[in-house]
């Protein structure tokens, strides 16, 4: 398998999930985070795990975009797109509103979203993590697969598990092939500095879960040399056990 971070920068983040990116003369009080999308080439597959935040460039080309041709891949080749939860810092990449309408950034792409997490989505009228406009149609897109099970398999190499912590019903995927095994643990574990300090954060839905989340996973890392992939870590999107 081949793992490729397709990082969209290094932001800011308000109290109000308003993301301005980062330079290194960028002075802010604000959390600072990356946005690290991951692309996995696995058999015939290229997987991306979860979408970004969906920046474009002055010509309205999507900076994921960019990432791809660096590594030579089209847009069109993306097969399976995982999602661990519905924050826009997450989903917003999978396409664009353009008058009104939002225009898939992977058409050929299987969506695959927890159902029990979008239901909970589109009931946070208030809450500025979420995208409503982008849900409201995403919902409507015919490529869309909604899980609806507590885990499984994807396919013979994707299993996934749903966790809450973070949100509600986030969920978590492992990808497996012959002796390599790939997590992605998303915000439940989004930077190296996670494991460093056991801390039910406030952010999260359910932060004691999601610590007791991490302690587990570490030991399994550990046990069975996992490369884990930290979506939010500014330094080290790849850490490998």
């Amino acid at each position: 398998m081949n793992i490729v971070p397709l990082k969209e920068g290094n932001f800011s983040v308000s109290k109000n999930k308003e993301f301005t990116k980062l330079n290194e003369f960028s002075p802010t009080n604000d959390l600072k985070m990356a946005i690290n999308p991951f692309l996995v080439m696995a058999g015939d597959d290229h997987i991306l795990l979860d979408a970004g935040l969906g920046r474009v460039d002055q010509e309205g080309t999507p900076s994921i975009y960019h990432n791809l041709k660096n590594e030579q891949v089209m847009p069109t080749a993306i097969t399976k797109i995982l999602l661990s939860h519905l924050h826009k810092d997450h989903i917003n990449g999978l396409g664009q509103l353009k008058n009104g309408k939002l225009k898939p950034n992977f058409p050929e792409a299987k969506i695959f979203l927890q159902k029990r997490e979008l239901a909970f989505a589109l009931q946070q009228k208030e809450v500025p993590s979420y995208d409503l406009r982008m849900l409201e149609q995403l919902t409507e897109w015919p490529n869309l697969v909604f899980m609806e099970e507590d885990a499984g398999m994807l396919s013979n190499e994707i299993s996934y598990q749903v966790t809450g912590g973070h949100t509600p019903f986030h969920q978590v995927f492992w990808i497996r092939e012959q002796n390599q095994v790939i997590f992605y643990g998303a915000d439940n574990l989004p930077q190296r500095g996670y494991l460093k300090l056991h801390i039910a954060y406030k952010s999260d839905y359910d932060g004691k879960r999601a610590m007791t989340l991490r302690q587990e996973w570490e030991k399994k890392a550990n046990e069975e040399h996992w490369s884990v992939l930290l979506y939010h870590d500014m330094k080290m999107p790849i850490l490998k056990f």
